[in-house]
């Protein structure tokens, strides 16, 4: 409290002394008058011809060349001659580098423009407020992250801008690529957003198109990344094989980039066709559209160390045009078993490597068949138990089929299928069951044999 009076009475002394009141009018006018001329001089100085020389000379070129590869972790970089186009701003028609040693592998940009922003001189910035780059093709790549030499400056480098601040650069149509399975992979055609997170970039990208080995190419809707020393972080990305429909992929990850080079990557997934993600044999043969999740993990991104599980579902599924449907077809003289439509199709799986299991596999098509059990996969050996259901109406070209179809259950007759062998060349035991069914009633063998040769006559000479 004594304070504060003795302040008001020190403001009420100066205010009631025509000598310290003028002098105090003199330092305020004083300091307005310093301002004002260092405002006149400043727009005196960047309309001057003299400023236009400079930044398009040389000089302001190299500087400018050693900046930017020096922000952007680069050893080098080669500005097209820099032209300005108004006070504050300047044009180049490209930039290019090449063997970075961050996250940025190399660099190509065309139709560049930036506005300076003055006021990043006096905090020691080259400070440019708007980048706009027409189109460019940018390289990432995962490195080490060690520690950078520190170079010697001349004594008069702490009275000059010591950083580059870009507060934002878009690119209207960008390429940002890898190296995936030794492919050329990335975004394609994307418009790119870049702003600074602390000394670090966070990337938005929207539009153009994901290709990837082992992918099918998708439209991007959007990704939002962050790249720091460490760390890779995906906080969202939107794909479709096709971005005005209803399809959605979401992912999310974290990628070490450092000496912690371990994955996390999720995945959710609603009404994807199917077709597109299938192998070439199996694309005019199944249909339909698929909802699940994929979860990814390892201590590096290498397929020996992973871990991870998910779960399909596929909707409105249809399998024909398959030569084994056709032949049931043939054997049973029912033409509906040439083809199949999937009231319930689900599984989950889950892995660790080398081992996959698959469990909890529905598949049904109601009033025909449903088929339930587990399949493990290791090292290429196959193996599980697969329960198959099938109606009577179904069975009725088996001798006996009570026999091998020996319980009934929800409408179907049902039996045990034991899987053995490879990924390559399955094996089960089904086969030979039905088989000796055939053993032990010659005629219905004849009758089989007999409804083969059938079938061959009409192929050789039409109905």
């Amino acid at each position: 409290m004594g304070l504060r009076c003795n302040f008001v009475t020190f403001n009420l002394h100066v205010l009631s002394s025509p000598i310290l009141r003028r002098r105090l009018l003199i330092c305020v006018g004083a300091i307005a008058i310093s301002f004002v001329i260092a405002a006149l001089a400043g727009t005196v100085f960047f309309f001057s011809p003299l400023l236009t020389h400079y930044i398009e000379g040389d000089g302001f070129r190299v500087a400018m060349e050693n900046e930017t590869a020096k922000g952007l972790h680069f050893s080098s970089g080669r500005y097209a001659p820099i032209r300005r186009s108004d006070s504050l701003t300047a044009q180049s028609e490209s930039f290019q580098a090449s063997n970075g040693k961050k996250a940025v592998k190399s660099l190509d940009a065309h139709g560049i423009s930036a506005r300076f922003d003055p006021w990043g001189l006096f905090v020691r910035q080259w400070r440019f407020s708007d980048v706009h780059v027409r189109s460019g093709d940018v390289e990432i790549q995962v490195y080490e992250a060690n520690p950078e030499a520190i170079e010697p400056k001349p004594w008069f480098a702490i009275f000059l801008p010591n950083r580059v601040f870009l507060k934002r650069i878009e690119s209207e149509h960008s390429n940002v690529t890898w190296r995936f399975r030794g492919e050329r992979a990335g975004f394609f055609g994307t418009h790119l957003l870049i702003t600074p997170n602390g000394p670090d970039f966070e990337y938005v990208a929207t539009g153009g198109r994901l290709k990837m080995a082992l992918l099918p190419d998708l439209d991007l809707r959007r990704a939002h990344l962050l790249i720091t020393k460490t760390l890779l972080t995906i906080y969202d990305g939107d794909l479709a094989s096709n971005s005005s429909s209803g399809e959605r992929i979401n992912a999310q990850a974290n990628a070490g980039i450092g000496k912690d080079k371990s994955v996390d990557f999720k995945a959710n997934f609603n009404a994807v066709p199917i077709r597109t993600w299938l192998p070439a044999q199996w694309k005019g043969r199944m249909n339909g559209i698929a909802f699940g999740y994929v979860h990814w993990a390892g201590k590096d991104p290498k397929l020996e160390s992973s871990s991870g599980e998910g779960s399909l579902r596929i909707h409105n599924g249809r399998i024909d045009d398959l030569p084994l449907l056709e032949k049931l077809a043939e054997l049973a003289q029912k033409k509906s078993f040439e083809y199949l439509e999937l009231n319930d199709c689900s599984l989950t799986f889950a892995w660790r490597y080398p081992k996959i299991d698959i469990k909890d596999i529905a598949i049904e098509e109601k009033g025909k068949f449903r088929i339930e059990g587990e399949i493990s996969i290791e090292r290429r050996l196959l193996r599980g138990t697969i329960r198959l259901g099938l109606t009577r109406e179904y069975l009725d070209w088996l001798p006996n089929p009570e026999e091998v179809f020996s319980r009934h259950e929800r409408g179907y007759l049902w039996t045990n299928v034991h899987l053995s062998g490879t990924i390559d060349q399955p094996a089960q035991d089904l086969s030979s069951r039905i088989i000796e069914l055939f053993k032990e009633s010659p005629g219905a063998y004849l009758g089989l044999l007999f409804r083969q040769f059938e079938g061959w006559l009409k192929r050789a000479f039409g109905d």
